[in-house]
C-alpha cells in the first residue's frame, strides 16, 4: 500500500464525522486539515440536503466538490461550477403522495433540491429536518413545486411503514430509490432511480483523476452501503449496522463521539508525526 498516492476522502456526516451533538469536533477538524494538507482530497459525502451541510463544508473550510442528497448533487459551495449536476425525478410524484398520503399513512412530506425546501405541513419532531414553521412559500403544493425534486423525505405511521415501503416500490420503483432511515425514527427518504451515495464517489474520482484503490470512504448507516463498496478502502464507524460492517475493509476502533474518524486517519496515514 503505497500511502504517498493522493487518496480521495469520503466523508459521511451523520453518525460518522459529526459527534452524537451532531458537530464536528476540534480534534477531527484538526486531522482533516492536516490531511488536506498532505496533500490528500477530503470531500463530504451525504444525504442531508445543501441547507443542513453549508455551515459544517464551511466550517472544515473545504473546498472541494460537496455531494449532497446521497449522491443527487454535486457542487461546490459559494460558486458557479460548470461540472455541477443535480439528478431528479418527477414532481407528479409527489403530487401523488399527496394525494395518497391518509392511505400511505405520511405524516409529513417534504420536497427539495439544491436551493428548494419545501414540505406540506411544518413539524419539529427532528430538529432543522422538517420545517418547523411555514410562509406560504414553503408550503408543497401544486402552486410551490415548480421543478422536479432531487429528493424526498417523509414521517410515516411506524405501524405503517412496512407497507409504505412495498407501495411506494410496487408504485414508484422504476423511477426512484425508497430508503429508510436506520435506528428508531420512521423515515423515508427517496431518491432518483440508481442514484447513490457510488454515484457521487464515482464523479468525484473522475474529477480528480484518482483511482478506485485510492479512494477511502467512512460510513455507519444503510444509505452509504454502495459507497463502502465501491470504494477501495471502505470504513465502517464503531457505531455502524452490523450490514455495513460486514462489507468493510476495516472497522474504527472508537466510535463518533469519540473522534473515530480522526483517529483513524491519523493511525492509517502517519500523520501522527507529520
Amino acid at each position: 500500500m503505497n500511502l504517498l498516492q493522493t487518496k480521495l476522502i469520503a466523508i459521511d456526516l451523520d453518525g460518522t464525522t459529526l459527534n452524537k451533538q451532531a458537530q464536528v469536533s476540534p480534534k477531527t477538524k484538526a486531522v482533516l486539515q492536516k490531511v488536506q494538507d498532505q496533500g490528500h482530497i477530503v470531500s463530504i459525502v451525504t444525504g442531508r440536503p445543501y441547507r443542513m451541510t453549508r455551515d459544517i463544508y464551511d466550517y472544515l473550510e473545504l473546498k472541494t466538490p460537496l455531494i449532497n442528497f446521497n449522491g443527487a448533487l454535486g457542487h461546490i459551495p459559494h460558486q458557479s461550477w460548470d461540472k455541477e449536476y443535480q439528478v431528479t425525478f418527477s414532481k407528479e410524484i409527489a403530487f401523488n403522495l399527496l394525494a395518497d398520503k391518509k392511505r400511505l399513512g405520511l405524516k409529513v412530506i417534504a420536497a427539495e433540491g439544491k436551493f428548494m425546501n419545501l414540505a406540506d405541513q411544518p413539524n419539529n419532531f427532528i430538529d432543522d429536518f422538517f420545517p418547523a414553521k411555514l410562509e406560504a412559500h414553503q408550503v408543497l403544493n401544486h402552486l410551490n413545486l415548480q421543478e422536479d425534486p432531487a429528493a424526498m423525505t417523509m414521517l410515516v405511521d411506524k405501524e405503517q411503514l412496512p407497507d409504505t415501503v412495498k407501495q411506494l416500490e410496487k408504485d414508484y420503483g422504476q423511477d426512484i430509490n425508497v430508503g429508510v432511515w436506520g435506528g428508531p425514527t420512521p423515515i423515508l427518504e427517496l431518491s432518483p432511480k440508481g442514484i447513490d451515495k457510488a454515484h457521487g464517489v464515482e464523479f468525484l474520482a473522475h474529477h480528480y483523476g484518482i483511482k478506485r484503490q485510492d479512494i477511502i470512504a467512512f460510513g455507519d448507516e444503510h444509505n452509504d452501503y454502495a459507497m463502502i463498496d465501491y470504494v477501495g478502502h471502505g470504513v465502517v464507524m464503531q457505531n455502524g449496522t452490523e450490514q455495513l460492517k460486514s462489507i468493510a475493509n476495516d472497522i474504527t476502533q472508537v466510535d463518533n463521539d469519540h473522534d473515530g474518524l480522526a483517529l483513524y486517519l491519523e493511525d492509517y496515514l502517519n500523520l501522527k508525526d507529520a
